[in-house]
């Protein structure tokens, strides 16, 4: 007769499956949580700028968002002399699929929507510069960044245009 209960149990064996496994999952969330603490999974705005046609276009963008957090989306369109008689901007139209809106200021005049593109007119302030922001956060449901272009028209025509990308963060 034995005396342990424990005689029958098999001992682990070391360097198996399991424990490299378990290491592997183990290093992958002490990542996470460092690239989290080093502020890494935040949101990061990113400047792109262009100029043709006699425009200048810069825009302020997030290039690093996560759900749920407010963005900066930001337009500045200068032209020496000032603007004729309206203003247009066009973007990708799937840029807008990743934010809830709370609008663009100032409100375009008109707006339109094909496929593709969302196509933006404003009568012109005074002066040779024009700022529109558009006030978002990232939907909480959204998982997958965008790429997208933004271009100042001049009568229905690519002046100056910007490239940029949006990568979300688990």
């Amino acid at each position: 007769m034995q005396d342990s209960t424990l005689s029958t149990v098999e001992q682990a064996r070391s360097g198996g499956v399991r424990m490299w496994t378990s290491r592997a999952a183990l290093t992958l969330i002490l990542g996470l949580v460092l690239a989290a603490l080093l502020g890494l999974l935040g949101v990061h705005t990113a400047t792109v700028r262009a100029s043709g046609g006699g425009y200048s276009l810069q825009m302020e963008y997030p290039r690093t968002a996560r759900a749920g957090l407010d963005v900066t989306w930001r337009v500045t369109v200068q032209r020496t002399g000032g603007f004729d008689k309206t203003l247009e901007l066009a973007v990708s139209a799937d840029q807008f699929d990743i934010y809830e809106t709370q609008g663009f200021y100032p409100v375009p005049d008109s707006m339109t929507r094909d496929a593709d593109t969302v196509t933006m007119t404003f009568i012109p302030p005074p002066g040779d510069t024009f700022v529109l922001t558009f006030d978002a956060y990232v939907q909480p449901s959204s998982q997958v960044g965008r790429d997208a272009t933004l271009s100042v028209l001049e009568h229905g025509t690519p002046a100056a245009t910007v490239a940029f990308s949006t990568w979300l963060a688990p």
